[in-house]
């Protein structure tokens, strides 16, 4: 006994000594203590898994997206590090958590991924932290998990490789003159939402040098929410005057759709032919999806394919 504790006592002299415990403020103006670093983590939202992997958080589960699966941009390492699925985006199963036996939970303040309405359940069970992915950057979010987590080396490493990625693209690639749009392309029929300068997906492009053209916020559907987006009407995308487009998730067949959609024919990016793939899996930006985004720039604009701003 005398020996256990006195192994106990110098874990926890250990702890204190590196900053344990730490305080977190979480996105609704809570504050949770986290009494030591976590072992077993368990993500209730989807779309801030990808972060904890790129930053090697010891994630042991998450939810997934509402088809049951892990987002495709991620999914490999996920299933590389044995992250069991626990359940689909707009549900939850308090015995799969019991189950899991997580020290920390971390759950989105928003969000069709968000599990915000079960926090006191949740907080039964393990501390809970609480994030907006919403309204910051992939690397901002890694650096407010870091912090809680203890992985801030780990977050300046990730962070200084993609830097490192941005400046080798930088120099292959050669941008086209004026400015460019970001579409979530879904059609006649539905919203089409268009990014906002301000948005991640925007920063983005813009770290590479391109310039974002802005929808019009009276565009914003009654139907839909703001944020990143101007989540716009089909027939407003003919009002769009950028030179090129980049689509969000499209494939060949949806860059054709956009091309030869008959109400996008005035379009000056569809009248040259400048309509692009930012891949698969760009809706959403973390480590992973940006770095396939970053490939993608490089692959259609190789240095000296096209004319110097």
């Amino acid at each position: 006994m005398v020996l256990l504790l006195f192994a106990w006592l110098l874990a926890c002299g250990q702890s204190f000594a590196q900053g344990w415990p730490r305080t977190f403020n979480n996105a609704e103006g809570s504050v949770t203590h986290i009494m030591a670093p976590p072992s077993r983590i368990l993500s209730t939202s989807v779309s801030v898994t990808g972060t904890l992997l790129a930053i090697d958080a010891p994630v042991v589960a998450s939810a997934t997206a509402v088809n049951g699966q892990f987002f495709g941009q991620w999914v490999a390492v996920a299933e590389e590090r044995k992250i069991a699925k626990i359940w689909p985006a707009g549900s939850i199963d308090l015995e799969q958590v019991y189950a899991i036996a997580p020290d920390l939970i971390i759950v989105s303040l928003n969000g069709a991924d968000s599990s915000f309405a079960h926090l006191a359940e949740l907080r039964a069970i393990a501390p809970v932290i609480i994030v907006n992915y919403g309204n910051q950057t992939w690397q901002a979010l890694a650096r407010e998990l870091g912090s809680a987590l203890g992985l801030e080396a780990q977050v300046e490493q990730r962070i200084a490789g993609f830097d490192a990625r941005l400046a080798n693209a930088r120099q292959q690639i050669r941008i086209p003159a004026g400015q460019a749009n970001i579409i979530n392309f879904n059609g006649p029929g539905t919203v089409n939402p268009i990014a906002t300068p301000t948005s991640v997906h925007a920063r983005l492009l813009e770290s590479l040098g391109f310039s974002i053209e802005a929808p019009n916020p009276a565009w914003q559907s009654n139907l839909t929410r703001s944020g990143d987006f101007i989540w716009a009407e089909y027939e407003n995308l003919t009002q769009l005057t950028a030179g090129t487009t980049f689509l969000l998730s499209a494939g060949d067949v949806r860059i054709n759709e956009f091309l030869h959609d008959p109400l996008l024919q005035r379009l000056p990016a569809v009248q040259q032919g400048r309509v692009f793939s930012l891949g698969a899996h760009a809706f959403r930006v973390d480590y992973y999806s940006a770095s396939e985004m970053v490939a993608e720039i490089v692959r259609h604009f190789p240095n000296g394919s096209m004319q110097e701003r």
